[in-house]
């Protein structure tokens, strides 16, 4: 006996897929800005916590040097020993890469400072003073 049952192959119409399609678009749309906000804030959030471990670093090399690494010495003197510095025990930091912010550029550093005894600063995501929001300088002194 022979078995005339036709075997059909299933799959998707073009017009399934495109509703498919429409609804992913429609959620990403909606789910996409909020997600870009959350991680707009959390590069603000790890400046701010990279700004606050750079602090203790230069402290914990105020305490052993007896000042602050000048404007000119920066922040490499945390990792690199200064010519001037005898009683350097560093390196204060463990990482090199935290010297830049997370938006890539040198996070700035004086000393003296003018609103404290350092200025330690970054200026955000458009590197330019002032702003709002991920834009907004985010600083030692507040």
């Amino acid at each position: 006996m022979i078995n005339h049952n036709k075997s059909r192959q299933r799959g998707f119409t073009l017009l399934e897929i495109l509703v498919v399609l429409v609804i992913l678009g429609l959620l990403a749309g909606l789910v996409g800005p909020r997600v870009l906000k959350h991680l707009d804030s959390s590069k603000t959030k790890t400046a701010m916590l990279q700004i606050q471990e750079l602090g203790a670093a230069l402290d914990l090399y105020r305490l052993e040097v007896g000042s602050y690494p000048n404007t000119e010495q920066g922040l490499d003197a945390l990792i690199n020993r200064p010519e001037a510095a005898n009683s350097w025990n560093g390196p204060y930091l463990k990482k090199k890469v935290i010297r830049m912010d997370p938006w890539g550029q040198h996070y700035h550093y004086k000393f003296p400072g003018e609103f404290g005894e350092y200025d330690l600063f970054s200026l955000g995501a458009d590197n330019h003073e002032g702003g709002e929001g991920e834009k907004a300088d985010i600083v030692s002194w507040k």
